[in-house]
């Protein structure tokens, strides 16, 4: 087994999920005691979302980079970014490290095309919803790509900042996160991309008629799959 290291913190609540489900994932490949074999570098969060906030995305891609770099350091055998917005700044870490480096974008794209899916709706931050690396992402393997109105790309957005990255799991919101979806659907969207870690705390496959995507638990699959073959 690899050595999988999680570069978290984006928030620590997503990261909470991103170890219980590896550990979970490989309890069940290999049974009896097993767990995964991982290190976990948890950035404070409020320093990376100022960057955000700032557009200094550069800046916040040195920092991260340097979290990878610590990482590998360590005896981390393969890279996982655990948040789907600073995949804006994969390149960036990427370069930073000789291991390899689990693309969550790449990893969701296949998972929807896997399904025969090509229009997919994606739900995640306004940075992800509204800038082009996650949609060109997506492009580069084929998908179309739909996102909510400028009103529901607030929702969202609010709901994962002022709600899911502070631990508030609300049955309104879930409520507002099912009409997005169905608005999505009747636009044309054969899936939903759940495009941010925080989003899949709130919503499950229980809450739409079409599929969802749930980029947490795809990523942390391949995670395992990687560090097993390995």
């Amino acid at each position: 087994m690899l050595r999988i290291g999680l570069l978290g913190g984006m928030s620590w609540e997503s990261s909470a999920e991103y170890y219980r489900l590896i550990n979970e994932l490989v309890k069940d490949r290999l049974g009896g005691l097993h767990s995964a074999d991982c290190l976990l570098r948890s950035v404070d969060f409020a320093a990376i979302e100022e960057l955000q906030a700032r557009g200094r995305w550069e800046e916040a891609g040195r920092v991260l980079a340097s979290a990878a770099a610590d990482l590998e350091a360590g005896g981390a055998e393969l890279l996982v970014l655990c948040t789907n917005t600073m995949h804006k700044v994969a390149q960036a870490i990427d370069a930073a490290v000789d291991i390899p480096f689990i693309n969550l974008i790449d990893v969701t794209a296949r998972a929807v095309r896997s399904t025969g899916t090509t229009t997919v709706g994606l739900l995640g931050t306004a940075f992800t919803m509204e800038q082009d690396f996650y949609r060109n992402g997506l492009a580069a393997h084929g998908l179309t790509v739909l996102t909510p109105g400028p009103d529901d790309r607030a929702v969202v957005h609010r709901v994962i900042y002022e709600e899911l990255c502070r631990g508030i799991v609300a049955d309104a919101s879930r409520r507002e996160y099912q009409r997005i979806i169905r608005d999505l659907q009747n636009r044309g969207a054969e899936g939903v991309i759940l495009g941010c870690t925080e989003i899949e705390l709130l919503v499950s496959q229980a809450d739409a008629d079409l599929p969802l995507f749930p980029t947490t638990a795809l990523h942390a699959r391949a995670a395992v799959d990687a560090a097993l073959a390995g």
